[in-house]
């Protein structure tokens, strides 16, 4: 029987979900908390820039898209467990400061579903299904 071959990206993607969603508390999988309503004013000035990304230059893009819709982003809980720490807001909130996302595929994998979602000219309410059914 012939084995299905995987694309690198798929392979590392399905490692690094597997590991996560062993690594996640089981309470903080099962009851996830509501999504946080976006900061009134709020602006993608402390996501990092692409020189403070230069020893990864692959997530400029990213981060970039990030800083162009923070009233998007700030209204997503993330789903990696950061939420919880002290000083997390929303998806936004891992894309600042000592960025979070810079090492996580989870926060990654949600930004890039959502900057996508906003391309396609989804709403605020269309991505937060989305991003439920994919990682909630």
């Amino acid at each position: 029987m012939p084995i299905p071959s995987l694309s690198r990206r798929r392979f590392v993607a399905t490692c690094a979900a597997t590991l996560g969603a062993g690594l996640l508390p089981r309470a903080g999988r099962a009851a996830p908390s509501p999504h946080p309503t976006p900061r009134p004013g709020i602006t993608g000035a402390k996501v990092l820039t692409h020189e403070q990304l230069a020893d990864s230059p692959k997530l400029v893009p990213l981060f970039d898209g990030v800083r162009a819709i923070p009233q998007i982003v700030d209204g997503i809980r993330c789903n990696c467990g950061c939420a919880s720490m002290t000083g997390y807001y929303s998806l936004l909130s891992c894309f600042e400061g000592d960025a979070m996302a810079r090492a996580c595929p989870i926060c990654q994998g949600q930004a890039r579903l959502v900057t996508r979602l906003h391309k396609e000219g989804k709403t605020l309410d269309e991505i937060r299904v989305a991003v439920d059914a994919q990682f909630g």
